[in-house]
């Protein structure tokens, strides 16, 4: 198996990651509120995910991130499609990045300085379906035998889905990780990071130690990097040296804007600074992690601020 990140770090020694594809969304006013969050959209307005995609490219991400986290099979039963729909609705999470991708590529592909961006699929959590805020602590009704049959059939549509690799991101619990691990190991062809939510600067939010959740990854051959994302800044360079420590595979970070949620007044506490976020950004490269990008409250110019601090290292 090729790892197609490879190219990209030998070419600018980082690889740039999207941000935040329902942030985005919700800037340009469409209402997310909803079960099935960001793909909500991939039943009302698949151009405008479409739009989104092209825009994190056009900012400088070498990669774009489907919008499956939230379509699962569940979910979009439990929406009234049939299983043949909800299982075309999830490959048209995939169709639309890779048709963003292919967009973007046909203008760029005679121009120097960019590399032909990847497509990931993302795999969000159990508790993403649950719209309940348990991918925030982990504390789910499944074990990871439930775990390993409630993502197989998802898995099996995205890892067939023309998707460059696979993001599992936003993992709470290791008990999920050990039934993603499973699905890893039987699809070895299919190359794949895993990210997980933090609490603080040593443990995920199930209160496992980051340290226990990546070595329990290492004899994991497709499984190209780990590393965290939906997580404070804050908490990264601590985090980072903890991944560091026990893994030889690469990094990936692609923390929250550093803003802080109130779930009392139901918003957003604190402020967002692009230039800052594309400065730190920096600091997080010098320590290891290469794969860089953002999650919740990024948006494309934060994106942008890492492109513009980004040079290939060949001609």
């Amino acid at each position: 198996m090729k790892n197609p990140v490879r190219p990209f770090l030998d070419y600018q020694n980082v690889f740039i990651l999207d941000g935040g594809l329902a942030t985005e969304l919700e800037a340009r006013r469409h209402n997310l509120d909803d079960p099935l969050w960001s793909a909500k959209l991939l039943l009302e307005q698949p151009d405008a995910i479409r739009q989104v995609h092209s825009d994190y490219l056009w900012a400088g991400a070498d990669c774009i991130i489907s919008a499956s986290y939230q379509a699962s099979l569940p979910g979009l039963l439990a929406r009234g499609l049939s299983e043949a729909k909800a299982a075309d609705l999830i490959r048209l999470a995939m169709q639309l990045a890779i048709q963003a991708r292919d967009q973007f590529w046909a203008i760029m592909a005679n121009r120097r300085g960019r590399l032909r961006p990847l497509v990931a699929a993302s795999v969000g959590p159990y508790g993403a379906y649950l719209a309940d805020g348990s991918e925030y602590t982990g504390v789910y009704d499944l074990d990871e035998v439930g775990l390993l049959a409630w993502h197989r059939p998802r898995w099996e549509i995205l890892a067939q889905s023309g998707a460059d690799l696979l993001a599992c991101e936003t993992i709470p619990s290791l008990a999920e990780a050990k039934a993603l691990r499973q699905l890893l190991l039987e699809t070895p062809k299919m190359p794949a990071w895993m990210s997980f939510a933090c609490q603080d600067g040593t443990r995920i939010s199930d209160g496992t130690s980051l340290a226990d959740c990546v070595q329990l990854l290492n004899d994991v051959p497709n499984l190209i990097a780990v590393g965290i994302n939906c997580t404070p800044p804050r908490y990264l360079p601590a985090l980072i040296t903890a991944v560091q420590n026990h893994t030889t595979k690469q990094i990936i970070v692609y923390p929250n804007s550093g803003e802080q949620y109130d779930s009392v007044s139901k918003t957003w506490l604190g402020q967002s600074d692009p230039s800052e976020f594309g400065t730190i950004s920096r600091e997080w490269r010098k320590m290891g992690a290469l794969l860089v990008g953002g999650c919740c409250r990024t948006r494309p110019a934060h994106i942008q601020q890492i492109r513009d601090r980004t040079r290939p290292l060949i001609s």
